[in-house]
């Protein structure tokens, strides 16, 4: 055994890693920075298929040196092999592929507002095989690229994000407009800090039924709020009004 071709194929091992290690953070610190200066969304799927391309080619650097394998054959290997390895990994490819075509077309990127399948918060990332939604209560809901790439969802805007209501039942003879005034000042009063000074409290009014007229209380909240915190304060502030209607009283 020739032990300085072994010491130096180690060494040769050692110092191509090292390289390749230093390139891929120094690479993947610019690509951040590119990206978060551009108009194109900072995911960390686009991080990771440039790390997967530095590593490749510190790999093929190694190939002949070290283990003497040519890197044409190992391509032309891999090739073969990809093919065999696709209808295996179908899953992961539609993962990756509706992912860059989700990001790339703006369809969906970090930091909106979306409402999936019942489910709703903010987008945190999108990654090589999943989108992460947050939503106000701390869960995190983990879904394949593949299925929001089919699914149809909601993008709220501002307006909207933050959005709750609060239905009430007035009774038929009140004046809708001294309700409509009382309210927003009890809600507004109620939510204190929890609400987004941007928008104001709003009241609508919209249908009667057999005890009184039907509205809602629309709310405004910090993107860091529950929307049931908000409601739950409302609801207690606005409990035994006398406007209210008795559905009960109404009954008998």
């Amino acid at each position: 055994m020739d032990w300085a071709t072994v010491v130096w194929k180690v060494v040769y091992l050692a110092v191509a890693a090292v390289v390749t290690l230093v390139v891929d953070r120094g690479v993947t610190r610019v690509a951040r920075r590119v990206l978060d200066a551009s108009s194109i969304p900072s995911a960390s799927i686009f991080v990771n298929i440039i790390r997967g391309v530095i590593w490749a080619f510190g790999l093929l650097s190694v190939l002949e040196p070290v283990f003497g394998i040519k890197a044409t054959a190992f391509v032309a290997a891999l090739g073969v092999t990809s093919v065999v390895l696709s209808f295996g990994l179908q899953d992961t490819v539609s993962n990756v592929f509706s992912g860059l075509g989700l990001m790339l077309g703006k369809v969906v990127q970090p930091g909106d507002y979306v409402s999936v399948g019942g489910f709703e918060g903010f987008v945190t990332d999108v990654n090589w095989r999943s989108t992460i939604v947050h939503d106000r209560l701390g869960n995190d809901q983990v879904i394949p690229n593949s299925v929001l790439n089919k699914t149809a969802f909601t993008r709220k805007g501002a307006s909207s994000l933050g959005c709750c209501g609060v239905d009430v039942l007035v009774r038929p003879d009140a004046d809708l407009a001294r309700v409509s005034e009382e309210v927003r000042r009890l809600a507004t009063e109620a939510l204190g800090e929890l609400a987004d000074d941007a928008f104001e409290v709003g009241v609508t009014f919209s249908g009667f039924d057999a005890y009184g007229t039907r509205g809602t209380v629309w709310l405004h909240v910090r993107p860091d709020v529950a929307f049931g915190t908000a409601q739950d304060r409302v609801t207690r502030v606005l409990q035994g009004r006398p406007w209210l209607a008795d559905a009960a009283g109404a009954q008998e």
